[in-house]
């Protein structure tokens, strides 16, 4: 008996790794500019628009980076699937 992989998992596998990629990818980005702005005595901290640079950088504008990359990634590179069954599929076969 042959096995055949839905479609739908194939897609949802793809999606559920990008997904998965962006989320390290903010994480980098959050420790990276939060420990690297912020890895010095309070006196000499750099500031911007009123908040220490290391916040400003990894939680205003890392936020709405990731929230425009999370928008494209979706609008972009998820694509729709129906969730009924195909013609002829029985359990989880589609």
């Amino acid at each position: 008996m042959k096995h055949q992989t839905d479609r739908r998992f194939i897609q949802a596998n793809k999606e559920a790794a990008i997904a998965v990629a962006l989320s390290l990818a903010y994480f980098i980005w959050w420790y990276a500019t939060a420990y690297g702005f912020g890895d010095r005595p309070v006196s000499e901290y750099a500031y911007v628009l009123g908040l220490p640079a290391w916040f400003f950088y990894s939680c205003v504008v890392g936020f709405l980076l990731f929230a425009l990359l999370a928008a494209l990634m979706v609008r972009f590179l998820f694509k729709e699937v129906s969730l009924e069954k195909t013609d002829g599929a029985k359990g989880g076969e589609a």
